[in-house]
């Protein structure tokens, strides 16, 4: 099946709901489902970003720019799976709980505008692996026009690329608390110190394309791209003075470099899967 057929299927599909909510984060993947939203069902699209202490405020401004220039409402929605003890465990589970404390605010939301859909970004991609976030998803009936169309990250990225959205080559930003080693707490001061230490590294590097600042409690461990490597080791010596600053007691390099979802290599049950 060819990419516009897929897409096509995509638009047909968006037509048929009438009217939808979008769980949008700015990413690549929602993003480019709410271009096509906004396309096909115009001001009958709302788009709906929840705001807590696990999102990055770079990321809420420059999705907030994109909703504006796309033309679309968007509604920040803030949520409250920080006060869920659940979620706080920082068990293999907790985007369920997460994704569970957005659609507790969204749905009722949607009731109240007549809206009847509640649709995510997911991706064909998302399929192999059971992320508990989907779970949730699917337990509330919330729609996948992505992947029921057949579309995977490469096509995403291809379609939004066309339509010349600025996401098209945005990498991955799963949410912070993905950056806590499962077991530990996750609370707002750990949120917020991987917050200021990864913005003061991408600062300093080359690029700062794939980031993450990962919190093993008293350690830090920072993951580049691989050609990013030398630029952190020529300047360790920062690095390690301003993340212990930042209340970490040791600062460590992994020269396996980025990759993402690496704190799942933690966990014993493949359910607990997380993109971050």
């Amino acid at each position: 099946m060819t990419l516009t057929i897929r897409r096509d299927r995509l638009r047909q599909a968006l037509s048929e709901y009438g009217s939808l909510v979008v769980a949008y984060s700015g990413g690549v993947d929602s993003s480019y489902l709410l271009a096509e939203a906004v396309d096909v069902l115009g001001e009958d699209v709302l788009a709906a970003t929840a705001v807590s202490p696990s999102l990055p405020e770079s990321e809420r401004l420059a999705a907030a720019q994109l909703a504006r220039t796309l033309g679309a409402r968007q509604i920040e929605v803030p949520t409250d799976e920080m006060e869920r003890a659940a979620y706080r465990r920082n068990d293999g589970d907790r985007c369920f709980h997460c994704k569970s404390a957005l659609f507790d605010v969204v749905e009722p939301l949607a009731r109240a505008l007549g809206i009847a859909t509640i649709a995510v970004g997911t991706l064909v991609d998302d399929l192999d692996d059971h992320r508990p976030g989907q779970r949730a998803a699917r337990e509330r009936g919330v729609v996948t026009p992505l992947s029921d169309a057949g579309l995977g990250k490469d096509d995403v990225r291809a379609l939004a690329r066309a339509r010349d959205l600025p996401t098209w080559d945005k990498p991955a930003a799963a949410c912070l608390a993905s950056r806590v080693v499962y077991g530990l707490q996750v609370t707002p001061l750990r949120l917020n110190r991987i917050e200021e230490a990864e913005e003061w590294l991408r600062q300093r590097l080359p690029t700062g394309r794939n980031l993450r600042v990962r919190d093993h409690g008293a350690l830090a461990r920072v993951e580049v791209d691989p050609a990013e490597l030398p630029a952190v080791i020529a300047m360790a010596e920062e690095v390690g003075t301003h993340l212990r600053s930042l209340g970490w007691t040791y600062v460590t390099l992994d020269l396996a470099g980025f990759r993402s979802g690496s704190m799942n290599a933690l966990l014993s049950v493949k359910g607990g899967s997380d993109p971050g």
